[in-house]
């Protein structure tokens, strides 16, 4: 394919951060190309619950989720380890979602809004010369005025560059595996639960077409120690926590084998790296079980299509764009994220989960509190 062309932008990542920054660029004229290292539709390590606050940001951008038919989440269950349990009703809510269906489908829209879209194409650097941006592709270089990381939770870029994040020893915050599969099962459409285990949570919530989504984080201890096999560890660790007994003992996988994904880091990241724009989980990854990285994303999507509109449009600086950038991102997210990093700490270990969860009975307002200063308004 000719790049001899220079774009306006350049979005590395093709999640739902990437995506939504896509069309909403391409949908006001810029000339966008968005690089993909897999080919659409495939599936990924998610928790695929989606906070309304996203959902007319969505239909604006041309997702016609009122002819999805997907179910609508309004409560929440938690459970301990030793089975304690305990429900709370969502003050928003969210729906459920598959990335396999809610991926594809945005990517068509990208492309009806302008968007050059390249699949199957791994970027392999970044560099920026002469106020331009040049990226490395397998397939050859890219040129663009501005550039966007959304590439996920870890990236070779960010080894090459050595983020920050990248070069923490192991500990509390950044040594997680996920596992995810699609499951049939019995459990109400309107619930997302989350259930507690030794050194890690395993949420589980409807999608469409009446299939669920189950996606567990722990550790890499965890697996270590029952020989490096999921299947093991979903017997001997998961297992021990009754509600998850029951639910891997009446459900059925419709994986041939699970998705999974490592060294997960919840260490805090920043905005902008090298003057390229960090957009979703490349800017800041808030943990599951917070259930809102999802529209953090697509929001912090649409904030950078803002300011990027602003510098394509000659308004502003690239210092000023960067740092304006900046501080909107840490005004929006900052809390949540240190909420979220907070909130980990009480998760995962037995004793403490069990005494939290407890806590959290007795005075339902914690809960919601909680609850409120993870998510955000209707953006």
């Amino acid at each position: 394919m000719n790049y001899d062309e220079t774009y306006d932008a350049a979005i590395i990542g093709g999640g739902l951060a990437g995506l939504t920054l896509a069309i909403n660029l391409g949908k006001k004229g810029f000339k966008v190309i968005l690089i993909e290292k897999e080919t659409y539709p495939f599936h990924k390590v998610c928790g695929e619950y989606i906070s309304l606050e996203s959902w007319q940001y969505l239909l604006s951008l041309g997702l016609p989720l009122n002819q999805m038919n997907l179910p609508i989440i309004k409560r929440l269950q938690v459970t301990a380890s030793n089975g304690k349990e305990l429900q709370q009703e969502l003050p928003l809510g969210g729906f459920g979602i598959s990335r396999y269906t809610i991926d594809n489908s945005l990517k068509e829209i990208a492309i009806q809004s302008g968007v050059t879209v390249i699949e199957n194409c791994k970027a392999t650097e970044v560099s920026f010369k002469d106020d331009q941006f040049f990226i490395t592709t397998i397939n050859g270089i890219i040129n663009s005025r501005v550039c966007c990381g959304s590439f996920g939770k870890r990236s070779n870029i960010d080894i090459k560059w050595k983020r920050n994040f990248t070069q923490r020893s192991p500990n509390k915050l950044n040594n997680f595996i996920a596992v995810k599969y699609h499951i049939s099962t019995d459990h109400p459409s309107d619930l997302i639960s989350l259930h507690n285990f030794e050194n890690g949570y395993c949420g589980i919530s409807r999608i469409e077409d009446d299939k669920y989504c189950l996606c567990y984080l722990t550790n890499a201890a965890n697996l270590s120690s029952c020989n490096n096999s999921i299947e093991e560890m979903e017997l001997k660790i998961l297992g021990r926590n009754p509600h998850l007994k029951k639910i891997f003992s009446n459900s059925t996988k419709l994986y041939d084998s699970a998705l999974s994904i490592s060294q997960i880091s919840f260490e805090k990241k920043s905005s902008v790296e090298n003057h390229v724009i960090m957009v979703g989980d490349a800017a800041g990854l808030i943990t599951p079980l917070c259930g809102n990285g999802m529209s953090m994303a697509m929001h912090a999507g649409k904030i950078a299509a803002e300011n990027i509109k602003d510098f394509l449009d000659k308004k502003i600086s690239r210092s000023g764009f960067e740092k304006k950038y900046t501080a909107e991102w840490a005004e929006n997210f900052e809390t949540r994220l240190k909420t979220g990093r907070l909130v980990q700490r009480f998760f995962g270990k037995s004793r403490v989960t069990n005494i939290f969860i407890s806590i959290m009975k007795l005075f339902p307002s914690v809960t919601k509190m909680i609850i409120r200063k993870t998510h955000g308004e209707v953006f």
